[in-house]
C-alpha cells in the first residue's frame, strides 16, 4: 500500500478509509456513508451506468449490504495526486440476499464473491466529490455463477 507523503493526502486517505468502513455489513452506516459527500457531489456506479446523488447515494451500500450480509471490502493500494485518491480493492462477501442490478434482480445464489474493483475518488475540504466505483462485473457474476446464463437468472 502506498503511504500518503503530505498532509492532505493523509487526510483524504483517512476519510475513504471512514467511508469503506461506514459501508462494511458489520458496521453498516449508510447516513454516514452519504454525509462523508460534499455539496453536489456523487457516487457513479460504473458497471450499472448509473449516478447516485444526494440521500441515494447510500442506495447501493445497502443493496449489496442485503445481498451480500458479510461485505467486506479488502484495500490492496491507494495512489494519491492532489485531491484524487485511487484504491485497488476487493469487493468479498457470500451471496444471501436478492441483488438488485439495472436488468432485475439475481435471487440468493449463497456463492462467494471476491470481485475486483478499482474506485476513483475525488475530494475536496475533506469530502467526496465524486465516487467513480469501477467493479469488474463479469468476474462477479461469474463467480456467483451466473454469468454464463444472465438472462435466466434474473428474477422479472
Amino acid at each position: 500500500m502506498h503511504q500518503p507523503k503530505t498532509a492532505e493526502e493523509q487526510r483524504n486517505a483517512a476519510v475513504i478509509r471512514e467511508l469503506y468502513a461506514s459501508a462494511e455489513a458489520v458496521a453498516k452506516d449508510t447516513p454516514k456513508f452519504v454525509s462523508m459527500f460534499g455539496e453536489g457531489g456523487y457516487f457513479y456506479d460504473v458497471g450499472a451506468g448509473k449516478k447516485y446523488y444526494a440521500k441515494d447515494i447510500g442506495y447501493t451500500v445497502d443493496n449489496y449490504a442485503a445481498a451480500f450480509p458479510d461485505m467486506h471490502r479488502e484495500l490492496y493500494s491507494m495512489y494519491f495526486n492532489d485531491d484524487v485518491v485511487v484504491v485497488e480493492l476487493s469487493l468479498n462477501g457470500t451471496h444471501k440476499g436478492d441483488l438488485v442490478i439495472p436488468e432485475g434482480v439475481i435471487p440468493p445464489t449463497n456463492k462467494e464473491m471476491h470481485a475486483p474493483c478499482c474506485d476513483v475518488f475525488h475530494l475536496k475540504d475533506g469530502k467526496v466529490l465524486a465516487f467513480h466505483c469501477y467493479v469488474a462485473v463479469p468476474i462477479l457474476l461469474g463467480q456467483l455463477g451466473i454469468f454464463k446464463n444472465l438472462s435466466a437468472a434474473i428474477r422479472r
